[in-house]
């Protein structure tokens, strides 16, 4: 018999104590057997049959014995263990920096008090609209939906949550981006000075990114084969790997190679630095660009148009796209095809494909409509 009640003798005080008790004999699919003998939580007949068949049933659907959850954290505990934990061992410093100000300033004041399971997709949307009303672009806010939707993703990967809501990401326009004109950029070099015009020349000839120009060492400078190694990034002061995490090598240019050979020092490894040889904060680079504009009668512009005057350049003079996205190091080849309308050959080069010969199997057209072939 499963549920009986049972006698005790207190060995102290002599008194006999009764009390309902389950002992179930249980034989597991596979041949394993368990014998399970628990006192029943109410003392009384039908209370302890219930709860005999309560535990039945968890040895049936293999719940038996597994310990009831812990409730998912709070927000802003979790955050810091994301932190700490998570970023900090897959990502560069600077995103971790990054992530660290997105959660400190936007996400932990309005989600810190939540447990993780409390924040729904409503919430989510009250979050964003709010942000809209604070002013902040809709590629801003996509930012802080992407670290708020890895943490939660990271929370259902450590089995904290079960799952992670539903984010719906705001619609930003295709990204304009500027970038001059051949002579344009001759006119920009022209009126650069100093060290800037070496570093000028060569963003505009190898398409590094400002942080890869700052970090850029001579030995990763092959002036006799003609050659760049981008391998690190400066980024908030310190030195990284690439945006992309990979090395890429990039052939210079007659114009850049001059450039850096005429450039060439002895301050330091650093190829661009300031006159100690350490390293140049991006903060002193702004101003000797729009100082080197304001010469050639340009418009202001920042270190990235010279990236994109590279790729326009580039796609410009008919280089392949596949190719010019390897210089850039750009991840996929969506990002290089922003700049695939500049070119002149393409859509014309297209069209010329119908001009070949046609036919059927080699090239033979065996039947036509109306000369006996099928309609």
């Amino acid at each position: 018999m499963s549920v009986r009640q049972v006698s005790r003798r207190d060995p102290k005080k002599g008194t006999v104590r009764k009390f309902w008790m389950i002992d179930i004999d249980y034989e597991y699919p596979d041949g394993r057997r368990e014998r399970i003998r628990k006192v029943s939580p109410a003392q009384n007949r039908r209370s302890a049959e219930q709860y005999e068949r309560d535990l039945r049933q968890a040895l049936v659907d293999g719940s038996f014995g597994r310990k009831e959850a812990e409730p998912p954290p709070l927000f802003g505990a979790f955050a810091d263990d994301f932190l700490k934990t998570y970023a900090a061992t897959n990502n560069k410093e600077s995103e971790v920096q990054t992530k660290g100000s997105i959660l400190r300033v936007h996400l932990t004041p309005v989600f810190g008090k939540k447990r993780l399971d409390e924040i729904k997709l409503r919430d989510i949307e009250a979050y964003k609209a709010a942000k809209l009303k604070a002013k902040l672009a809709p590629k801003t806010i996509n930012n802080h939906l992407t670290v708020l939707r890895r943490l939660l993703a990271v929370a259902v990967e450590w089995e904290k949550l079960d799952f992670v809501p539903a984010v719906k990401w705001m619609k930003v326009p295709d990204p304009e981006f500027d970038f001059l004109t051949f002579e344009e950029a001759e006119r920009l070099v022209a009126g650069a000075d100093g060290l800037w015009k070496p570093m000028i020349t060569v963003a505009l000839k190898t398409g590094l990114r400002l942080g890869e120009l700052l970090a850029l060492r001579w030995d990763d400078a092959d002036l006799v084969a003609g050659r760049l190694m981008v391998r690190r990034a400066a980024a908030r002061g310190k030195i990284g790997t690439p945006k992309s995490g990979r090395t890429r090598e990039i052939p210079l240019s007659l114009d850049a190679l001059r450039a850096l050979k005429e450039h060439r020092h002895l301050k330091g490894e650093l190829v661009f630095s300031d006159e100690k040889g350490k390293l140049l904060a991006k903060t002193a680079t702004k101003w000797p660009l729009w100082r080197a504009c304001k010469r050639a009668g340009l418009r202001r512009i920042g270190w990235h148009v010279l990236r994109h005057t590279f790729a326009s350049h580039l796609v410009m003079r008919s280089a392949p796209i596949k190719a010019v996205q390897e210089l850039l190091g750009h991840a996929t080849i969506e990002m290089t095809m922003r700049y695939s309308h500049l070119s002149p050959d393409v859509r014309r080069d297209a069209v010329r494909l119908l001009d070949g010969p046609s036919g059927g199997v080699n090239g033979n057209l065996t039947a036509t409509r109306g000369e006996g072939g099928p309609n």
